[in-house]
């Protein structure tokens, strides 16, 4: 039965590869179920009840995936807009957290929406490659700066903003030794090495005293009702929150359609033609997910790019999905594990993923000056400014000017200047 849904005998594989690929898939990413209650109760959520609806928005896209796309690609609340969630629009614009979780609703119906018209492809392709790679590595400079400031690196200074933290502090200390662990770990190719490096670091806390220990690992898990059907969805749409929608939708857009195509290109799983075959499927995925996910209680969920271990592990169909899916749902169990994670201890698994997203800028044309000036602005602005939002915006004012000031306005085509103009008038009547 599962090969004839599947199909596991065309693609190669047998359902205990795509078992193993599964738990691969799952150990890559489950960094998430500690992470995101912490990041999310920045802003002042329960975080057990944000543990519950990251467990179950993960595994409810993670099946869509694998039974009507079929693509072996997980997806979970993603990293970069969680921090934007919490630190940003909640921490920095000062707006409840029931109005951003109605940002990220609407956001979810927006992709849905696209998701089902035939103008995403033009969406995507309207967007210059250049800002594409820049606006994932800026959300990697906004992680790794939130990674620092966890971990006690760095501080806030009243003259030069930001200056080193108390090094000698052991929490600051952990958290450097978890991340060289980490990186030990990946450069070795062990399995779950951020997992591994998350839970070391805390019980290295525990036995110096540093954090408290817990009686057991394992109950109920926690009540999901603080954060359920919480979204204020009237109060999202307020035009000043018109910016942050179209910053939830459009890095989720891109970093899905990215990720996408990149898993699917090392599975061997695109046609002749190099394009992803079901793909309004796999979109909907995520945008249905994401949708849930925010009535649940959580930011944006996200295909992942840490699929691609479980497609080095032989995975190829959506069985591998439907096993990640499965272990989220297992997690719930675990939710005093993830309420023990200290903040120094899921310090270095934000500044790794930073490390992989800043990586993004050596994809840029250097050469061409109207290209990698507007992608250095991007990439900057968004830790500078505390917003992902602010960086996709200034990126696009500045691509359209000088574009348009040096004789290239053609490249523009029509969408970009008038995303420009919007993003320009909106900051002039702020």
């Amino acid at each position: 039965m599962l090969d004839r849904f599947f199909g596991l005998t065309p693609h190669g594989t047998t359902v205990r590869t795509e078992i193993l690929a599964g738990v691969t898939t799952f150990l890559t990413m489950a960094y998430i179920i500690f992470v995101n209650p912490q990041v999310l109760g920045k802003a002042g959520m329960d975080p057990g009840a944000v543990f519950v609806a990251t467990c179950l928005a993960s595994a409810l896209g993670c099946f869509i995936m694998g039974l009507y796309a079929n693509y072996p690609i997980a997806l979970a609340p993603g990293m970069g807009l969680n921090a934007y969630f919490a630190y940003s629009v909640v921490g920095g614009m000062g707006y409840p957290w029931p109005v951003a979780l109605g940002a990220v609703f609407l956001s979810g119906v927006g992709f849905t929406i696209l998701s089902l018209l035939p103008v995403r492809e033009a969406i995507v392709n309207a967007i210059p490659t250049g800002l594409k790679h820049a606006i994932s590595a800026g959300i990697g400079l906004f992680l790794g700066l939130i990674a620092l400031q966890n971990a006690g690196i760095v501080a806030a200074h009243p003259a030069t903003m930001v200056t080193l933290g108390a090094l000698g502090k052991p929490q600051a200390l952990l958290a450097c030794a978890g991340f060289l662990a980490l990186v030990v770990l990946v450069a070795r190719g062990i399995t779950g090495a951020v997992v591994i490096a998350i839970i070391g670091t805390a019980l290295a806390g525990m036995a110096l005293g540093v954090t408290p220990l817990i009686a057991s690992p394992v109950s109920l898990p926690p009540n999901p009702a603080p954060t359920l059907m919480r979204m204020d969805v009237a109060g999202a749409f307020n035009m000043g929150l018109t910016a942050i929608i179209f910053a939830f939708l459009f890095v989720d857009l891109f970093d899905t359609a990215g990720t996408l195509v990149g898993v699917s290109h090392r599975a061997g799983l695109l046609d002749a033609q190099g394009r992803l075959p079901r793909l309004k499927r796999a979109l909907l995925a995520d945008s249905l997910a994401t949708t849930a996910g925010a009535a649940l209680g959580t930011s944006t969920v996200t295909a992942y790019i840490e699929s691609a271990a479980g497609t080095f592990a032989g995975g190829r169909t959506g069985l591998t999905a439907v096993v990640v899916g499965l272990l989220f749902l297992a997690a719930l169990f675990l939710s005093p594990l993830a309420a023990a994670i200290p903040g120094y201890a899921t310090a270095p698994a934000l500044f790794y993923v930073a490390c992989l997203m800043v990586r993004g800028l050596a994809e840029i044309d250097w050469d061409d000056v109207t290209d990698s000036v507007p992608a250095v602005i991007t990439a900057l602005a968004m830790p500078f400014t505390f917003s992902i939002a602010d960086g996709i915006a200034f990126g696009l004012i500045a691509h359209c000017a000088i574009k348009l000031l040096t004789g290239k306005g053609r490249e523009l085509g029509l969408a970009l200047p008038i995303l420009a103009a919007l993003f320009t008038l909106r900051f002039a009547l702020a």
